[in-house]
């Protein structure tokens, strides 16, 4: 079992490890019990059982589970189904909704956009289950959701958002959620009558590189600021508020609907990526949960201009009351959901006046106070 020591350079006085480890077998600590002298400060990454494929598997059918009696996690999650093994359960589900429903199938192991297609007949898979298995080969897992056929545009275009968690603990839950995400854009204006065409209705970047006028100063990136900035413009700083509360409740659910599968340890933790899509009433829906391959973990690329650096994040320094760590906010500490106080419009009348909201930013733009 092989690892990739990081060392960590934040603190240049202090040197740290941050040890890559596969958990395919042995837990982290009989990895620890092994290494003739271990120091303490070493932290592992990742959490037994969430190793890419198996747990990308793993969260969707254990929060589709959970879905179907959390209420609140139901409501933001479009139908979902890993194919072939859910096949059967998908052909019954297909079948309730209208003939001219559109669905997404998206492989498990894919990335960039590869192997992503739209589909509205039962007989697009059966092509698809018969064009992608070979003679005595098993079918690589897809996805199949629902697809959001009325999504919120700007300019016109689909985007959708890439938030980070960061949970350093599972027992008890501790869930920071970083301010460095970015929106993605499709390349192309959106059209649901184009449905086969992967320029309008996916925002891969490595999708619109390959457009014959894709023009790279253009952009197909906005960072959460600026996006809360025109949501907040266009609809005002409650449809703001409120956009934010709703993905935290996101967060939430779905980490606590896969808590009992992971086996603690306490130097462990974990960076998923959160892949959210608006629709026309700004409504949030989950489409995936995503954990970035290994080798890539020591920075995740957020609006494009920075990167989140794990270095910063000083696990086994913090005093035990920070709410903010690195750009990271606490979201869930010690499986309890964490809020800050936050003055509403009428606080210059009544600065006693707070309104408990839960400790989620996503970017560092605040609006204005409103006068009464």
């Amino acid at each position: 079992m092989s690892t990739a020591d990081i060392v960590l350079d934040s603190n240049k006085q202090r040197k740290r490890r941050i040890l890559w480890k596969c958990a395919l077998g042995n837990t982290i600590q009989d990895v620890l019990n092994s290494r003739i002298g271990w120091a303490q400060t070493r932290l592992f990454v990742t959490f037994a059982t969430t190793t890419n494929c198996v747990a990308k598997i793993l969260l969707l059918k254990t929060i589709k589970s959970i879905a179907k009696v959390v209420t609140p996690l139901r409501n933001y999650l479009p139908a979902s189904y890993v194919l072939p093994s859910e096949y059967h359960l998908f052909v019954e589900e297909f079948r309730k909704y209208p003939p001219d429903t559109i669905w997404i199938m998206k492989p498990v192991a894919g990335a960039q956009g590869k192997g992503i297609f739209l589909f509205k007949k039962l007989k697009d898979i059966t092509e698809w289950k018969k064009k992608d298995r070979p003679s005595n080969a098993e079918t690589s897992p897809y996805v199949v959701q629902s697809y959001i056929s009325r999504p919120y545009l700007i300019g016109g275009k689909k985007f959708d958002i890439r938030l980070y968690v960061l949970v350093t603990s599972f027992r008890p839950l501790n869930v920071w959620v970083h301010r460095e995400g970015f929106a993605r854009f499709s390349h192309s204006r959106y059209s649901i009558e184009s449905f086969e065409d992967a320029f309008v209705h996916l925002t891969n970047v490595a999708i619109a590189k390959s457009a014959a006028d894709y023009d790279p100063e253009r952009g197909l990136k906005w960072s959460l600021d600026k996006l809360k900035r025109y949501i907040h413009a266009t609809y005002g700083i409650e449809a703001v508020d409120k956009l934010l509360e709703k993905i935290a409740g996101i967060i939430i659910y779905s980490l606590k609907s896969v808590q009992s599968l992971i086996i603690q340890d306490s130097h462990c933790f974990e960076l998923y990526g959160y892949d959210i899509l608006l629709d026309e009433d700004l409504k949030p829906w989950l489409l995936e949960v995503l954990l970035p391959e290994s080798g890539s973990r020591k920075h995740f690329h957020a609006s494009g201009m920075r990167a989140i650096n794990l270095s910063d994040f000083t696990l086994y320094r913090r005093i035990g009351n920070e709410t903010n760590v690195a750009g990271f906010d606490l979201l869930i500490k010690n499986n309890e959901s964490v809020y800050r106080p936050e003055s509403t419009t009428n606080a210059s009348i009544n600065p006693e006046c707070f309104v408990p909201k839960l400790n989620i930013r996503l970017g560092n733009y605040v609006a204005p106070m409103q006068m009464p």
